[in-house]
This record gives structure tokens, C-alpha cells and sequence, in this order.
């Protein structure tokens, strides 16, 4: 039988208490986990089964269903709730014993597997961006991508939290939502070749017949010296912070401060004065700069570590300061555990990459910020991972889900946020500032800020 070590019975303890308010201990033994919350002997959880599947790196393992309701308990999102590692759940899921509460399912190593991605871990069935794919997970091949599966069932424990000691009131979350902007292309043709403006010119024209950018090119790329052209088709960052104002959220945007793949990353150097002059707008209305590390960066921890210590030299420079530097990597690139690794030796606050790019849903499981952890060294880090739940282009591109700036697009991305409502987590979102093509995409990005 696989056992936690030390260090994370004490990772899942600070989970428990970041969800639920109150210090717990965990031990482990004989007849299984045992759950006791701190500074008290009165009552227990007992968690006797510890599931192997959870602690390797596989798909391959069944998944079963339980129905909560049926069983006296509450479903957050009124279904059976998918159950990961299990053929059945035939016994009583929770009993009440005379000393404690018994749960026959392995909640807690669900929750590990889940939020330290040890699926993911030495996988080679990668795509052609060497990214772990939705289509690889377990969660897609047992119909739960679009589930906050550790949501939910920590929500379930909650309740049992709340029989075991009546006289606990249990944390209560607000449902939020963060919005944030990777600029991958801060200018359609201000820091471009003059062949890089003429590519970008003919692409206009066969593939979207826009024969205005034939005069607004050489427009663009002559007036851009200082500060980004206000008619430049990417230069939507005022308007996206309008839009958060309205809401009275904030957005981060993240920048691109290396090039270490000459086709994939951005054409702009961060310390361009007019990059410098936006850096300074974006944080003189109060939003959020951040790092989007370069394309081949995510298995180099000394690269990301570089471009996080070239943007708080930029920051230094013009006088910025912020409670937290966090970003996410460029095209989700992503290897577990390097790359979190990686943000944790750079001293970044928080890393929002882990969504899929194929997908949208939930690839960790969960729609909460948490403390992370490393389970190859066995160490909590100091970085915390923020969850993403949608991507623009994994909606709307042809390459992906291909639904494009469609009502149909709007009912799928706001399906997820209504889920992230009713466990009262987080929808993390990500609109990137160059991904608005007419009216319909403006509308759609309005849509789901305001529903």
C-alpha cells in the first residue's frame, strides 16, 4: 500500500485548511489516514483506503460514479460525482461509526494526484508543442474535463467536516473571476521587419480580405516609436481595462521578455519605449504585469529565471511595484514538475498555466488557487498554481474546439464559469490582446464578463 510522506500529509493539510479555515493533522497508519483537527482529541475521519493509481504516472485506471444525494449527502453540482481510481462504489461511501466517520474513497489522494499533475509526469504521448494533451488525461477519457472533480468532492468532505464537529463554521468562499492577457504581439506591424509588415499585410488581405491594412501598415509601423499607434488592430489594452473597470475586476497582463524560438515569440523587445510607455499605463490605472516566459523556455529553469529578473529590471526602472509577479508560460508549454520548479526558483508569486490548450476545462481538477507542490522532491514550494479554466483560442480557433466568436462559443465558456460559480472558486480566464477580429469578438468577450 502506497503512503504520503511527511511533507505531503503536510501539503494536504494546508489545502484543507485554505478550503475549510481550520488547522487539521494528518496521520497515517494501519487501518489508513486518520483526520483530526488540530488542538482538540474530540472525533476523527478515517480514510481507509489508499488508492495505488494515485500515486503513479497513468490514464489507464477506471473511474466510477457515486451519487451523492441518493446517499443523504449534497452534489454541488447535482450529479453523480465522477470517481476517479475505482471500479464501483458499492459500499457505503461515508459511515458513521461511533467515534468518527469513516470514507471508503481515497479522497485525499484524489486530490493530491489531481493538483500535483502526477499523471503528467514522464509522459510521452505529448503533442507538437511537446504539451500533455486533453485528449491523453484520464479526465477526458472518463467524461470529467468539464468537472471541478476535487471541488466537488472536498465539498462532500465539507459536509462531513461539519457532522464531526458541529460546532465549526466552515470557511465561506465568494466566487470570482481573474481575467488575464498573454501579449504575444503587443503591435500588428509596429516592431516588425519592414518583410515581417509586408507578411503580415498580404496575410490581411487573402485570408481576411482586409484591404485597409495596405494604407494602415506603413501607418503603424512609422508611428510607433514612442508609443503603440492607437488605430493598431492589437492595441486593445485601454479597452480591455475599461471592461475590468466596468466589472471591478483587474487585469494582468503578461510580457514576453526573451526570444528563444524566432517564429513563436513576440517581435518586441520589452525595454522598446513604447512597451516601456504601455508597462507604465497598464500599471498607472492598476492593473497587473506579469511574466510570459519564451517558447523554449519551460524545460530551462536558468532561462525563465533570466526573463523574470529582465521584467522586474524594466519594472525598477519605471518605478513599479506589485504584492505578487506571477504570469504563465507561452503556448501552455509545459513540463510537470520542471516548470514549476522553474517559477519557483525565479521567485514568482504565481504560475496561471495549467489548463489544456486542445480543451477547455479543468486540468487540475479544481477551480481554486493552491499552494504547490513538488512530488518529485517532496518539497512545498513557495509559488502558488492559479488554475486556468479557458483559453480564447482552445474555443474559438478551427485548430481546437473551432466553435469561433459564436453564441454556441459563449454557452460553452460560460458553462464553465457557472461551474466555477457554484463550487464559489475562481474562473480564470485568458483573452490574449490580439485575439479580436470584428465586432462578434468584442461582443463575445463582453458576454462573459458581464454573465
Amino acid at each position: 500500500m502506497p503512503e504520503f510522506t511527511t511533507s505531503a500529509l503536510e501539503w494536504i493539510t494546508l489545502v484543507l485548511e485554505e478550503r475549510f479555515g481550520y488547522v487539521f493533522t494528518l496521520r497515517q497508519g494501519q487501518s489508513g489516514l486518520k483526520l483530526s483537527l488540530a488542538n482538540t482529541s474530540q472525533g476523527y475521519i478515517l480514510f481507509p483506503k489508499v488508492e495505488e493509481a494515485f500515486h503513479l504516472s497513468r490514464s489507464d485506471f477506471p473511474c466510477s460514479h457515486w451519487d451523492a444525494d441518493r446517499a443523504g449527502w449534497i452534489s454541488v453540482l447535482e450529479v453523480p460525482l465522477p470517481a476517479p481510481g475505482v471500479n464501483d462504489l458499492s459500499e457505503p461511501v461515508i459511515e458513521k461509526k461511533e467515534d468518527c466517520f469513516v470514507i471508503n474513497y481515497d479522497i485525499l489522494g484524489l486530490t493530491y494526484w489531481m493538483l500535483n499533475r502526477i499523471e503528467e509526469i514522464g509522459r510521452t504521448d505529448l503533442d507538437n508543442h511537446n504539451r500533455f494533451p486533453a485528449t491523453a488525461s484520464h479526465a477526458y477519457k472518463h467524461g470529467y474535463l468539464e468537472r471541478p472533480v476535487v471541488d466537488e468532492w472536498l465539498h462532500i468532505l465539507g459536509q462531513v467536516i461539519q457532522c464531526t464537529w458541529p460546532a465549526l463554521e466552515l470557511k465561506r468562499h465568494q466566487f470570482n473571476m481573474k481575467v488575464s492577457h498573454d501579449v504575444d504581439g503587443a503591435s500588428r506591424y509596429g516592431f516588425s521587419s519592414f518583410k515581417g509588415m509586408l507578411r503580415g499585410v498580404a496575410g490581411d488581405i487573402l485570408k481576411r480580405r482586409n484591404f485597409k491594412s495596405l494604407l494602415l501598415a506603413p501607418l503603424i509601423h512609422l508611428n510607433s516609436s514612442k508609443k503603440i499607434h492607437h488605430a493598431d488592430p492589437a492595441n486593445t489594452f485601454d479597452w480591455l481595462m475599461n471592461q475590468s473597470e466596468k466589472h471591478n475586476m483587474t487585469s494582468a497582463f503578461y510580457f514576453i521578455c526573451g526570444r528563444t524560438d524566432a517564429y513563436r515569440d513576440a517581435d518586441y523587445e520589452p525595454e522598446h519605449p513604447a512597451i516601456r510607455e504601455l508597462i507604465r499605463r497598464i500599471h498607472n490605472r492598476g492593473h497587473e504585469i506579469g511574466l510570459h516566459p519564451s517558447y523554449n523556455s519551460f524545460q530551462y529553469p536558468e532561462i525563465i529565471k533570466a526573463e523574470a529578473n529582465r521584467l522586474r529590471n524594466i519594472m525598477q526602472d519605471e518605478g513599479i511595484t506589485q504584492g505578487e509577479l506571477g504570469g504563465r508560460m507561452h503556448y501552455l508549454r509545459w513540463e510537470h514538475p520542471t516548470t514549476l520548479q522553474a517559477w519557483n526558483d525565479a521567485g514568482m508569486t504565481y504560475d496561471s498555466t495549467l489548463s489544456y490548450a486542445d480543451l477547455p476545462g479543468f486540468r487540475c481538477g479544481t477551480c481554486f488557487e493552491y499552494p504547490a507542490f513538488n512530488p518529485e522532491t517532496q518539497k512545498i514550494l513557495d509559488i502558488r498554481v492559479r488554475p486556468l479554466i479557458v483559453m480564447d483560442c482552445t474555443v474559438v480557433s478551427d485548430r481546437y474546439l473551432g466553435l469561433g466568436y459564436t453564441q454556441e462559443a459563449e454557452e460553452k465558456i460560460l458553462e464553465l464559469k457557472n461551474k466555477c460559480r457554484k463550487v464559489h472558486g475562481c474562473f480564470t480566464f485568458l483573452w490574449h490582446n490580439s485575439f479580436f477580429v470584428g465586432k462578434e469578438s468584442y461582443y463575445l468577450y463582453e458576454q462573459i464578463l458581464s454573465n
